[in-house]
């Protein structure tokens, strides 16, 4: 299946499994090595405390 059908696929499903399947993508993107590599980065600094303000964050967005 070339990328385009999976497109067209994906188009024709309905919003409930549009749903279900960008959770499983999100959980297929949770498995990876990088992804646990990071957020096991990201809690040990914020044990060490480290961690971002919710002021930092919204400066953080308003940048993008």
């Amino acid at each position: 299946m070339t990328m385009l059908e999976l497109k067209e696929k994906v188009r024709k499903l309905t919003p409930r499994q549009r749903r279900e399947l960008n959770v499983f993508m999100i959980r297929l993107r949770h498995e990876t090595p990088e992804w646990k590599r990071e957020i096991s980065k990201r809690i040990k600094a914020m044990q060490a405390g480290r961690y971002v303000t919710l002021e930092e964050l919204e400066k953080r967005i308003a940048r993008r």
